[in-house]
């Protein structure tokens, strides 16, 4: 018994140093690249203005609107198909946003430099959004963020949510917001990787409860449509492969997330502007710098007395399928709402056992946690009917399972989506969760476009062209050969007619 206590200690350990180097030499990988790609293009552009003062004709000739990416399509059949796509997207519809969420550990637009959360599917269109909402922030405190960040004005938590959770209810203010004239006549689109679906459901759930102050008017029809890409909507096992204990809330004494707790803390409490300019954690509202907490705010918040990681306000704990039951009891599927999710899956079952098919197709950062939550089993099951088999399924991040579709306690209405493509007759009704499942891992189509090859563009490509072209509310859009029939009192995008 002693003997195998310490194996399991030894091993316990060691696979906690692994996962420590290999999340830290991501991370540091990633910011490191950030400062790389600002320095290029600082060197890029001192160049050219040298250039263009020693030789004017070589300026113009490099110049953006010289239509040298034209001229690079006509050679090359693909980027011409690809660049034609975009054009179109950029023709139709361009004053309804599309909103791009990030998940865990994301960032937004004006973080980390010129380096692109979304591999920079983003530049497909020119009415396209990425807020930066804070990377372990909870998803109700991101859901608030996003609101103002679109409305404009303070951030408010609310005020019992900032007193149960030690923060200050309000937070940052935005001067402008970025489409103040949101309401239910000018609603948007939300794409959300990861943990982002959440928040986008989570926002348009308040929306509905009219829960913002000073906006009385809101409702759930300021959101047109939802779409889930790797998408925690029923939480996720691998979070008590990080530390969560199995209640869903608290963490181990020993695991990464500690590890992960302490350096965060300290990285909040040091403020250095450089850093900060690069990347942040979305604490602001906790006060943790030192210039508000001094030291003995420090030594409080790392001792877990106060602060986020003390009251299970921050991300980890809402991935928990202890918290998805309840969050998905009080969010709803709304009837006039289109939703479409995809949900990405890295293994399958070999000889009765569930494990990654490629060893070299999955991101080193997920090979390991991919293997655990294909082996967990949980010593109490979360809810009723829960069975460990229909969880091994993962893309080394979630649970494909939890992907598809809101499930727990119950399922939403949903259907599966055999094609990405409205076809002829086809036709999506809002108020349904469609769903495929895809070839992947958790960050195959974020960050690095390269690792996606062609699907990448494919993705994003009918994705933005779902949002701009297949259907808008409060009609249901019907294609009938070239011809198309509107159901409803709208103007459909195909024909031009009321």
């Amino acid at each position: 018994m002693v003997l195998r206590w310490w194996l399991y200690s030894v091993v316990s350990m060691v696979e906690l140093f692994v996962s420590t180097l290999v999340h830290m030499t991501y991370g540091l990988w990633i910011f490191a690249s950030a400062i790389v790609l600002d320095l290029a293009g600082f060197i890029s552009e001192e160049h050219r203005k040298s250039s263009s003062k020693v030789m004017p004709f070589l300026s113009s000739a490099l110049s953006p609107m010289s239509g040298s990416l034209v001229d690079l399509a006509e050679d090359d059949p693909e980027r011409h198909m690809l660049h034609t796509a975009a054009t179109a997207f950029m023709d139709s519809d361009v004053k309804t946003p599309i909103v791009m969420l990030h998940g865990i550990f994301g960032f937004g637009k004006g973080k980390l430099g010129k380096l692109s959360y979304w591999g920079g599917a983003e530049q497909k269109d020119d009415r396209v959004l990425v807020p930066d909402l804070g990377s372990l922030t909870s998803i109700h405190d991101r859901a608030c963020a996003l609101f103002y960040y679109l409305k404009g004005g303070t951030v408010h938590y609310g005020d019992a949510h900032g007193k149960e959770f030690g923060h200050a209810p309000i937070g940052r203010t935005y001067y402008e917001g970025h489409y103040p004239e949101w309401d239910e006549h000018h609603p948007v689109h939300f794409v959300g990787h990861s943990t982002g679906v959440q928040v986008a459901r989570l926002l348009q759930q308040l929306l509905a409860e009219k829960k913002f102050p000073g906006h009385e008017n809101t409702n759930e029809n300021w959101v047109i449509s939802i779409t889930s890409l790797s998408g925690a909507l029923n939480g996720t096992t691998r979070v008590h492969m990080d530390g969560i204990s199995e209640d869903g809330r608290t963490l181990r004494s020993v695991c990464l997330l500690q590890i992960l707790r302490i350096a965060v803390l300290i990285y909040e409490w040091i403020d250095f502007g450089l850093f900060n300019k690069y990347y942040g954690f979305g604490f602001e509202h906790y006060n943790l710098s030192w210039r508000k907490a001094g030291l003995m705010g420090l030594i409080s918040t790392l001792s877990g007395q106060t602060g986020p990681f003390a009251h299970s306000d921050w991300i980890l704990p809402d991935l928990s399928i202890h918290s998805a039951i309840e969050f998905n009891k009080r969010v709803k599927t709304f009837p006039n709402t289109y939703y479409f999710s995809y949900g990405a899956k890295i293994t399958r079952k070999t000889f009765g056992f569930t494990l990654p098919f490629s060893l070299f197709r999955v991101h080193p950062l997920l090979l390991i946690r991919s293997i655990q939550m294909c082996l967990f089993r949980f010593s109490t099951p979360p809810y009723e009917g829960y069975r460990d088999e229909d969880w091994k399924d993962n893309d080394g991040a979630l649970n494909t399972k939890s992907q598809l579709f809101p499930c727990i306690p119950t399922p939403h209405p949903h259907q599966e989506m055999e094609s990405d493509e409205l076809q002829v007759g086809q036709t999506f009704q809002p108020g349904i969760w469609y769903y495929r499942v895809i070839e992947g891992d958790h960050i195959h189509f974020i960050i690095n476009k390269d690792r996606a090859g062609v699907q990448f563009d494919m993705l994003y490509d009918n994705i933005f062209r779902r949002c701009r072209k297949h259907y808008q509310r409060p009609s249901v859009l019907k294609i009938i050969g070239t011809a198309c029939q509107c159901v409803g009192d709208c103007i459909c995008n195909h024909c031009g007619k009321q």
